[in-house]
């Protein structure tokens, strides 16, 4: 679970994130804005199926830079923002985090903002099916998935969200947890790597060098999402610290060529690395 802090322009609970989270927020509402004429065609008064936007691991809204006393809106408030802004806002809004108390935070917000949403308080994997009953699977929609670690996005997560014919989703998949943890995952067994990319042990080998591993798990995972019937779109944008150490990936899957055409030219904004 992450650190929290206290945001003192509302008095209401932050997450603690470091300044590259900077990144990963504009390449979310420079998407949301790129996709609105998209979007627009499932809203009313040209379509019915709804245009959702749905976050897994939300937070509590409001983040503060680590070592510093600057307070930033988190992806859900990011998010809902930039779809004001573009004047075509989701249909609903699906937030979910583990931590209760992120997500009675998150409600006060959004509500301050003037907005409604539907919220739950479960572990991703549970919550994923009871967003994905609530939603119209003629629409357009969207999924931020943005763990702390890779234990907390099992494949079947992917999986069901893929099952809905036009679901673009931006997934976060920390390249520090499994820089840190490879060893102590490779050994265990049915543990964090066997949820997050079920069968890798048929396909990976594990006695090569640990860099070697990692790319070769990584062509293995992007390999089962296309297995789904969804693309990961070329070029995923690794994201470094300020020291150049790896934090995470950025990919972008979609079932559509629209959406990763959309997001190719848009994910380049002042691009640390890029892997693929």
């Amino acid at each position: 679970m992450a650190n929290k802090a206290i945001d003192p322009t509302d008095g209401l609970p932050a997450s603690i994130v470091g300044p590259w989270a900077a990144e990963k927020h504009e390449r979310l509402r420079k998407y949301i804005d790129a996709y609105r004429a998209a979007r627009a065609k499932f809203l009313p008064p040209r379509g019915e199926g709804g245009a959702a936007y749905i976050e897994l691991y939300s937070g509590a809204g409001r983040s503060q830079i680590e070592d510093t006393n600057e307070f930033v809106d988190g992806s859900p408030l990011v998010a809902f923002k930039a779809a004001r802004v573009s004047r075509t806002g989701f249909s609903d809004l699906h937030f979910n985090d583990i931590d209760e108390e992120n997500i009675a935070a998150l409600r006060q917000r959004i509500a301050s903002l003037g907005g409604a949403a539907h919220y739950y308080s479960e572990p991703a994997e549970k919550a994923v099916d009871r967003i994905i009953y609530a939603l119209n699977p003629a629409g357009l929609h969207f999924a931020f998935l943005d763990p702390y670690n890779l234990e907390h996005l099992p494949f079947s997560v992917i999986e069901r969200l893929a099952k809905l014919p036009r679901m673009d989703m931006l997934i976060h998949v920390s390249t520090f947890d499994l820089q840190r943890n490879l060893r102590r995952y490779l050994d265990q067994n049915g543990g964090t790597l066997d949820a997050f990319m079920p069968g890798w042990r048929n396909r990976v080998d594990a006695g090569r060098k640990d860099e070697d591993v990692r790319a070769d798990l990584l062509r293995y995972w992007l390999g089962s999402i296309r297995s789904l019937g969804t693309s990961p779109a070329e070029g995923i944008e690794l994201v470094s610290a300020t020291r150049g150490q790896r934090l995470y990936w950025l990919v972008f899957v979609s079932a559509h060529e629209l959406g990763r055409r959309l997001w190719d030219d848009i994910r380049n904004i002042h691009v640390q690395g890029r892997l693929l």
